[in-house]
């Protein structure tokens, strides 16, 4: 108690004199020592280390370092907590300002423009009010001498000054009244109108009068003050007009309100609208009562633009010259012009013989640059050839030595003659035993045609496409007649040239084999040709490399129409894409009426007539479709002619690509057969055909195509050599094996595979390649047949240029009755 009492006491005696931190100390350290424990004095000693350093209590069994370090992280935390808190309050301060100064530039620039605004209205006040003053000081000098002769007689008698007038001075009150700013005091005053500084701010005043109205009230007040309003000068306008326009349009080429024609066309007692079209007779009269000038133009003045136009002498320059190859079937044209470009062109022919005509350009030794046109030698080609020697400077006839002149022979001759265009002989297979080039310059003499060799003035050289004999003799032959013709052609101006050949690709669209026969053709070219029309995407010569332009005399595919014209067609370059569609679009009309007015019964006799045809003749529908323009057009020509008094042909319809499921859709509804000419259906149109029952025949020789309708078309329907698909395979990878050549790694999609069979390379459902089978193995196996969903190797005999992608068709041929 007494240890108590003395220890209360001297803890008042402690707060009495303001010393509480030595008294709890002291306290401590007594009470530390009644009660003694194991490890007193380290934990009093961290105790009172804790105590002085944080001025709370430790938690038991933790040392002065880990306190310390405790204390230290406590610390470097709420620096860290300070820091971020710091940085916040910048960058909100940050984002403050730049949302202070970007909304104080806003209102800078809106201040700005206000001001500018006042200054324009300011300034086009200060000159309505100068015009004003003006018209007024005009005004009253012409009403001065007037005023001084009524003011006159007033004047004292006894010679004094006169009395200032007292209305001069009056108007000038009212004008520095008005200046001051009387304009604004009616409602209808000018500073009615104005935008004020207050208002754009507080957002009152509503839509204002623009400028434009504002200089047109000027204006009024202007002509009002000089004497009244001054009537404008009628400008009469050449106005063209079609057969037939709307009634906008009219307005818009008189520049007239439409309102105004339409009022005009109901005075005349016709009531039209402005979305109405009325015919030129009525247009003539409205634009005649307007007061403007009638231009009569027909749709076919939209060709203007295309006009030829004569060339200066001094643009002309030199070009290469066009040759074409003619001749009879087999006579070795092709293969003559293979050996000048060292090319092999037959090899992807069918049956070896040309059925396109190809356009390329051969650089002879000398230097000299020769264009070579190769047309077909077929009967069915006639127009072909045809157009081949429409585009030609010089005629190449070519006639075998063993085989003398022959019908084709014949009828390239009538189209050279026809042409006006000279002819060099070239008398081939001369290295054969039994040639003899006596015989075919005798032959030619029956048909006009006097060689050199005979007194005449026709060049003939006799040649050897299979040694190269005579073929100097003839680029010489052909470099001699062009230096004689002075060919050439203006390169600065808008290209012009013939379609020598058309087809549709699958990767690159519509493609046409164009010859440049005037100016130069450019990518980028908007043109017009036939139908269609289109911009130069690409141009590619006859060597498969992309070039940027084409002069005269080149030929080149041209990329980017928007549909195949027809071979033969003329390309011309125009100004603007909207020229170039107009004319396509009134060229298709205008097929299109021919066509209906060439299978139109007009009167009633030819009604009877028609009918009475119909029901006498037989009809043998058939759809055609070819790889290539001029391949369908020459065989739609040769259907066309098969037939008599009692059988015809008739061609539904005749196309370039694959044969869709459109195509069988419209021959399930005829009734007819579609004969693809190196073309395959795709397929989705396999399977109708197979549902709807519709036969495809394939063909890739076009005589056979003829031959095979005109036996069906007759009657003549004895054995036939068919061929049965039995399969279809893809192939996956090319593999190149030593001794064998490349190998086809193929799945087997559809039938089956044989060994004998024969085998066709379709690549974009085109036929590449028809031939036979080296090799058909499973795994390392030589077999005889796979069947559907196994792979397996092919190698195809004499043929290599196979690629990933290709599907092999596989047929086999039987003989069978034909029946209709």
């Amino acid at each position: 108690m007494r240890g108590g009492g003395s220890r209360s006491g001297s803890v008042k005696q402690s707060f009495s004199h303001g010393r509480t931190k030595n008294v709890v100390v002291e306290t401590k350290r007594k009470r530390t020592v009644s009660a003694p424990k194991p490890g007193a004095g380290k934990g009093g000693a961290g105790g009172q280390g804790a105590a002085g350093g944080g001025g709370g209590k430790r938690p038991a069994g933790i040392s002065d370092a880990e306190m310390e370090r405790r204390l230290k992280a406590l610390q470097a935390a709420k620096a860290r907590e300070a820091e971020d808190q710091a940085r916040r309050e910048a960058e909100e301060k940050a984002r403050a300002e730049e949302r202070e100064r970007m909304r104080a530039e806003k209102e800078q620039k809106e201040r700005e423009q206000r001001e500018a605004e006042e200054r324009a209205k300011a300034k086009a006040e200060e000159e309505e009010r100068k015009a004003r003053e003006a018209a007024e000081a005009a005004k009253k000098a012409e009403a001065a001498p007037k005023q001084a002769e009524e003011a006159q007689p007033q004047q004292p008698r006894g010679g004094g000054k006169p009395a200032p007038a007292a209305a001069p001075r009056k108007a000038e009150r009212e004008r520095e009244e008005r200046g001051r700013g009387g304009k604004g005091r009616g409602d209808g005053g000018r500073r009615s109108g104005k935008l004020t500084l207050n208002q754009a701010l507080s957002g009152e005043g509503g839509r204002q009068k623009s400028m434009a109205a504002m200089k047109r009230k000027q204006e009024r007040a202007r002509q009002k003050a000089m004497g009244g309003s001054q009537n404008r000068e009628k400008i009469v306008r050449d106005v063209q007009l079609p057969e037939a326009i709307v009634v906008s349009e009219l307005a818009n080429r008189m520049a007239e309100r439409v309102g105004d024609v339409v009022k005009a066309l109901m005075n005349n007692g016709i009531m039209a609208t402005q979305n109405q079209t009325i015919d030129a007779d009525t247009a003539e009269l409205i634009i005649e009562e307007f007061g403007h000038k009638v231009v009569r133009v027909s749709d076919a003045d939209v060709e203007d633009v295309i006009k030829e136009v004569e060339d200066k002498p001094e643009d002309l320059q030199s070009r290469p010259p066009v040759i074409t190859i003619m001749g009879h079937v087999d006579h070795g044209k092709t293969s003559l012009l293979d050996k000048i470009r060292q090319a092999n062109v037959t090899s992807g022919e069918a049956g070896g013989i040309t059925q396109h005509i190809g356009a390329y350009q051969v650089t002879t030794k000398g230097g000299d640059v020769l264009s070579f046109l190769d047309t077909p030698g077929h009967a069915a080609f006639t127009s072909m050839r045809s157009r081949g020697a429409q585009v030609t400077d010089i005629v190449v006839l070519v006639v075998a030595a063993d085989d003398a002149v022959m019908p084709q022979t014949v009828e390239a001759l009538s189209h050279a003659k026809a042409a006006g265009v000279p002819m060099i002989v070239a008398i081939n297979k001369c290295d054969k035993p039994e040639a003899n080039p006596t015989k075919v310059r005798t032959d030619l003499l029956q048909h006009e045609v006097v060689v050199e060799e005979m007194s005449g003035d026709v060049q003939d050289v006799e040649v050897s496409a299979h040694t190269g004999k005579g073929l100097d003799e003839l680029l010489e032959a052909i470099a001699l007649q062009a230096e004689i013709l002075e060919l050439k052609a203006n390169p600065d101006r808008a290209a012009m040239g013939a379609v020598i050949e058309a087809q549709l690709d699958v990767g690159r669209g519509p493609v046409a084999t164009v010859l440049v026969q005037n100016g130069t053709l450019r990518q980028g070219d908007i043109f017009v040709v036939g139908e269609q029309y289109g911009k130069v995407r690409a141009l590619i010569n006859d060597k498969g490399e992309r070039v940027k332009e084409a002069g005269p005399s080149v030929p080149v595919e041209v990329l980017g129409l928007n549909g195949t014209p027809e071979a033969g067609d003329v390309l011309n370059v125009t100004e603007t894409e909207a020229q170039a569609r107009e004319i396509a679009e009134y060229r298709q009309n205008a097929a299109k009426e021919k066509r209906a007015a060439a299978g139109a019964a007009t009167t009633l006799e030819q009604l009877m007539q028609k009918a009475k045809e119909d029901e006498n003749v037989s009809e043998l529908p058939v759809l055609v479709k070819a790889d290539v323009q001029g391949s369908a057009e020459a065989i739609v020509q040769a259907l066309e002619k098969v037939g008599n008094e009692e059988v015809r042909v008739r061609v539904l319809h005749s196309g370039v690509g694959a044969i869709t499921e459109t195509d069988i859709g419209l021959a399930e509804a005829s009734g007819a057969p579609v004969i693809g000419f190196n073309v395959r259906a795709n397929a989705p149109a396999r399977n109708s055909a197979n549902q709807k029952g519709v036969e495809i025949r394939y063909y890739s020789v076009i005589y056979d195509l003829v031959d095979d309708v005109k036996a069906a078309a007759s009657g003549l329907l004895s054995a036939e050599v068919r061929e049965n698909f039995i399969g279809y395979a893809e192939i996956r990878e090319v593999f190149k094996v030593s001794g064998v050549g490349k190998v086809a790694g193929c799945l087997v999609t559809e039938g089956i595979a044989r060994r004998s069979a024969g085998v066709r390379l379709l690549r974009d459902d085109v036929v590449i390649h028809e031939g036979t089978l080296k090799t058909l193995k499973r795994f390392k196996d030589e077999v005889a047949e796979v069947i559907s969903g196994q792979e397996c190797g092919m190698a195809f005999e004499n043929y290599e240029d196979i690629r990933p992608g290709d599907v092999i068709e596989i047929f086999e041929r039987e003989e069978v009755e034909r029946t209709l």
